[in-house]
């Protein structure tokens, strides 16, 4: 919303202050709603092509990788949907003239680049060519059972559609608009998008944080969990619990975000992940990782750590969501002063089938300060507001303070269920996996 303000007023002071345009009003306001929604669309998109290359400097101020990667979807989106604004604003001259008639007093049309205005055709039909195809890659991108493969290599396009509307946009926008603050702001966004498009066409976004391992053993748990053990080359920088990982097991699948469920293990550079067959490529996961398999892994990202947080804690798990807790629980063996006042909440559909309840009570019986429950849906024990407001789970009456990692409807509901209870707004901290 910051971003779109800027862009907003940036707009809002060249066509209403610095540069207004003269002419009949229902035109005058075709014209600059063309501007404003190119404008809109164009900045956002350079966002995405930035926010693409996983800039790490950004965690911080966002908040983790995940929430990099939420604001690349929804920016992206956005800017596809002012994107049509903008093309059914350019098409509506003819419906417009048919309802109200001629142009009276038409704005006036300032001149272009002198050196591009024989391009001037090809960029309007660049334009809109380059709609169609994002309308269509939005649409890809929307359908959650469009195989995550073939979307990969659907979205590998979307640099060269940029580099296409950045193509479309310095030949049709006029000479002197350059010059302007509005424009400067543009260029510097659009020159900003264009470098980041050279490495998401060169495939190598993410080189400069991706180290080999190999993978040292691959178990099968219950409830269709793959534990994968990886020895990590002298290169590896070490994590902190709670952090994830892009984990590269077949060069053909590409990269696939992973928490990695264990402490840092120092020179050992061993890393665990457990993954939940929940699609077409983790499903069939275990039968083809191998034993001494070479593996890629880029990261570490992420800020789900706890010790962000207060003295007083809950934690909440839903299913896989477990593992950014089993890499805290394990790296505070060896210091548990370091350990908040916490509450872990785990959420499973089956306890006594569940791979992950013996080795979360092994661990929580070696930490005084972390209460553990288990909340079996088979027998009837669902989470809900009401577990979660009484003084052992948040404390002296003080507004809760929540590390969440789970099903997203699971956080939905119990934030509106503590705001229901009196609670006010709840500061939940969450990862946000939804990625595509």
């Amino acid at each position: 919303m910051l971003f779109l303000a800027i862009l907003g007023l940036a707009w809002a002071w060249e066509a209403l202050v610095m540069h207004p345009v003269a002419g009949d009003a229902l035109w005058v306001a075709r014209k600059q709603a063309m501007y404003l929604t190119g404008i809109g669309s164009m900045g956002l998109m350079s966002l995405v092509m930035v926010l693409a290359t996983r800039p790490v400097w950004l965690e911080s101020w966002l908040g983790g990788m995940d929430r990099v990667f939420q604001l690349h979807k929804w920016a992206g989106i956005l800017a596809i949907g002012l994107g049509v604004a903008h093309w059914l604003v350019k098409i509506s001259k003819g419906m417009l003239i048919g309802v109200f008639g001629a142009i009276a007093n038409k704005p006036a049309s300032l001149p272009l680049l002198e050196v591009l205005q024989s391009s001037k055709g090809l960029a309007k039909d660049v334009g809109e060519w380059v709609i169609y195809a994002m309308i269509l890659t939005l649409l890809i991108t929307l359908w959650k059972a469009f195989p995550y493969k073939s979307w990969r290599l659907v979205h590998r396009v979307m640099p060269i559609l940029y580099l296409a509307l950045v193509f479309h946009a310095v030949v049709l926008m006029p000479a002197a608009w350059w010059a302007t603050p509005l424009g400067v702001l543009m260029g510097l966004l659009m020159v900003a998008g264009s470098l980041a498009a050279v490495p998401a066409l060169r495939r190598r976004i993410g080189r400069r944080q991706c180290h080999a391992g190999v993978v040292e053993s691959v178990t099968r748990l219950a409830a269709g969990v793959t534990e994968v053990r990886c020895v990590m080359g002298a290169d590896w920088p070490g994590h902190k619990a709670g952090q994830f990982a892009f984990v590269q097991f077949d060069p053909s699948e590409g990269f696939h975000p992973f928490t990695i469920a264990s402490a840092d293990q120092g020179a050992q550079r061993r890393l665990t992940f457990l993954i939940k067959g929940l699609g077409d490529y983790t499903t069939g996961l275990a039968q083809r990782v191998h034993t001494g398999q070479a593996v890629q892994v880029q990261g570490p990202y992420g800020r789900f750590n706890h010790a962000r947080g207060g003295r007083r804690q809950i934690w909440v798990a839903g299913g896989i969501g477990i593992t950014p807790f089993i890499a805290w629980l394990e790296a505070l063996q060896n210091a548990p002063e370091r350990a908040p006042q916490a509450h872990l909440h785990y959420c499973v559909r089956n306890a006594s089938q569940d791979p992950f309840v013996p080795r979360l009570r092994e661990l929580c019986a070696r930490l005084p300060q972390v209460r553990l429950q288990i909340h079996d849906a088979q027998a009837g024990q669902r989470l809900d507001a009401d577990a979660l407001r009484g003084r052992s789970s948040v404390g002296d009456g003080a507004r809760p303070e929540i590390w969440f990692c789970g099903p997203a409807g699971l956080a939905k509901h119990l934030e509106n269920g503590l705001r229901a209870l009196g609670k006010g707004r709840v500061r939940m901290h969450r990862e946000a996996f939804d990625m595509r």
